[in-house]
């Protein structure tokens, strides 16, 4: 199963958990990491410029590698960050055999519900995804920590800054 398949969000979304056995557990381990009582000076946005579905994989991958680069130069409790999105939505994938003599096992597109794979948040365009607040000083390294995380998401992602003290 390709994450490209379940990029684009057609028709309404599947959330009816209770009705499907061996529900997918959600990947992220958690969203508020850092020193969340800390007095920080800037918050540097990660936003999402098309409407797309984020698998709960890639929003884990993006958490993880924004808290670590970020961490090696803040320390532990130098930052605040907060995964803005919930992944919700069932990914469901019919599984076709492709075997010798497949064709008398099953029934093709009839009845193809599909077994639950994955989950996924919906998110529109200039959303925001993740949030770090920082020192000043520590500006230029949380954006660089937010860069390296872009590459794990799909469509093109930017980064805003927001002054917290004026």
């Amino acid at each position: 199963m390709h994450g490209q398949c379940y990029r684009r969000s057609n028709g309404q979304p599947y959330a009816r958990k209770e009705y499907i056995k061996g529900k997918p557990q959600s990947k992220i381990a958690k969203f508020n990491s850092g020193n969340a009582k800390g007095d920080y000076d800037v918050c540097v946005q990660l936003l999402i410029n098309e409407k797309v579905q984020i698998r709960h994989m890639a929003i884990e991958a993006t958490r993880l590698a924004a808290n670590k680069s970020l961490e090696k130069v803040t320390g532990e409790s130098g930052y605040s960050s907060r995964l803005r999105v919930f992944p919700h939505i069932l990914l469901r994938e019919n599984k076709m055999i492709a075997a010798a003599g497949a064709d008398r096992l099953q029934e093709g597109m009839r009845r193809a519900f599909g077994k639950a794979t994955s989950l996924a948040a919906r998110v529109k365009q200039g959303q925001v995804i993740m949030e770090m607040n920082v020192k000043r000083q520590h500006l230029e390294a949380a954006k660089k920590a937010l860069k390296a995380a872009c590459v794990k998401l799909p469509g093109t992602p930017t980064i805003k800054i927001i002054d917290l003290k004026k």
